[in-house]
């Protein structure tokens, strides 16, 4: 029987979808930061994603520019509602128009395929000094009841992405499974558990190892990684050799004293940074990446939770305007540096089959300047306030303590006179 040429077409497709999503681990995906100075087209990174195979991103708001890139492109979408707007989101009508403008407008047949709204981003830090406490939880009732008014709610789900710190072990028992939630916020947590269980929604965790390793030299270094440790946690027989088992694990327990033992964790962030500290570069990272991804891989899970769990690296691209208030590591999470090179070798897949991934394509670069001391100076009374000046319009975090240059700043903007 003679086969038209469309079905040829329709063959070809379809095995070419299906290669697509053998090039990344099961669930996989990608935090996109867009706080640079100079930030690549958004049109470019959708580009990248879908040329190294990423199907699924994390996004921290709903700009325009990303959400129209995204169009039509097949990936699945996390959108955000940012902190500072976590209180207009209290009032019902503007979460109906938040919804109406950011989801259900891009709902529709080569729209945007939106799995999740991310309501804040780890808003119970402990640095906030409780700014969010009151306002996160009715922020997410709202959206997501407005999900369900707009008659989305069962196909997208609103969350909270916490760091892990809402959740310890006690001092007198620093185990997994003695974990629990923080004591200051345990009654609002365990509203928000029960709310999320109520709509069939996940829990969502931000887990870094790396944080572990920073600022604490006591710290057993391998313990960060996943590729062995001389000395395991025991935990009533239960064995940890890395932190992020131990890290999830003590969540999966806290989340069990709550009476959610079974709700669904997705890691909404995980990964290493590459310059900013004497432990942030490229070394680790590989290594970092190199045990965690083939674990994904296959489905290991952790000793709690075995089996599949869902994961989002962060992050996708270097953001040389983030605060640097947590650490010179700050600007440096990406796996792609701010022009979108990829830093080093890695399978998206997970099989070990490392090499660099597809890098951004058709990049502009301005004439790159440099910022030096002139040895000829006389008045040096604004020297500081010139440091200050170029160090806020570039990223000067590279030759801070502990980073990989010690010899100055590239200066991509601004000429110091």
């Amino acid at each position: 029987m003679m086969m038209g040429k469309g079905w040829f077409l329709r063959l070809v497709m379809v095995i070419g979808v299906m290669g697509w999503c053998w090039w990344c681990v099961e669930g996989l995906g990608v935090n996109w930061g867009t706080q640079a100075t100079h930030q690549l087209k958004a049109d470019t990174v959708v580009e990248m994603l879908k040329d190294n195979g990423i199907q699924k991103v994390k996004l921290f708001d709903a700009d325009e520019s990303s959400m129209s890139a995204l169009s039509g492109s097949g990936i699945e979408v996390m959108v955000a509602i940012p902190n500072n707007q976590l209180a207009e989101m209290n009032d019902y009508d503007r979460a109906l128009q938040w919804v109406k403008k950011n989801v259900t407008r891009y709902n529709f047949r080569g729209g945007i395929n939106i799995k999740y709204v991310a309501v804040g981003n780890e808003p119970f830090l402990k640095s906030y000094n409780g700014s969010f406490l009151n306002i996160t939880l009715p922020a997410l009732q709202n959206i997501q009841n407005a999900l369900n008014d707009a008659g989305l709610g069962d196909s997208i789900k609103a969350t909270v992405p916490l760091n892990a710190d809402v959740y310890e072990s006690p001092p007198n028992n620093p185990v997994p499974s003695a974990g629990i939630f923080r004591p200051d916020i345990s009654d609002l947590m365990t509203q928000i558990v029960q709310f999320l269980a109520k709509n069939n929604a996940p829990f969502t965790v931000n887990i870094y190892p790396f944080l572990s390793l920073y600022g604490n030299d006591n710290f057993p270094f391998d313990y960060a990684f996943f590729d062995g440790v001389a000395n395991p946690i025991n935990d009533n027989g239960v064995s940890y050799t890395n932190v992020f088992d131990a890290n999830f694990d003590t969540l999966v327990s806290a989340l069990e004293k709550v009476g959610y033992g079974n709700m669904p964790i997705l890691v909404g962030e995980v990964g290493w940074p590459t310059d900013g500290d004497k432990n942030a570069n490229v070394g680790n990272a590989f290594r970092f990446y190199n045990g965690l991804l083939p674990r994904l891989a296959i489905n290991k899970g952790t000793p709690l939770r075995p089996g599949f769990i869902e994961v989002y690296l962060f992050g996708l691209i270097d953001e040389d305007a983030k605060t640097i208030a947590p650490g010179n590591f700050e600007r440096h999470w990406g796996i792609f540096g701010y022009d979108g090179k990829p830093k080093f070798p890695m399978d998206l897949s997970g099989k070990g089959q490392n090499k660099l991934l597809v890098g951004a394509q058709n990049v502009h670069y301005l004439e790159p300047n440099w910022c030096m001391f002139n040895p000829d100076a006389q008045d040096l009374s604004k020297l500081a306030d010139n440091i200050n000046y170029a160090c806020t319009f570039a990223d000067c975090t590279a030759i801070g303590y502990g980073s990989l240059q010690q010899l100055g700043c590239q200066w991509k903007c601004l000429i110091c006179i």
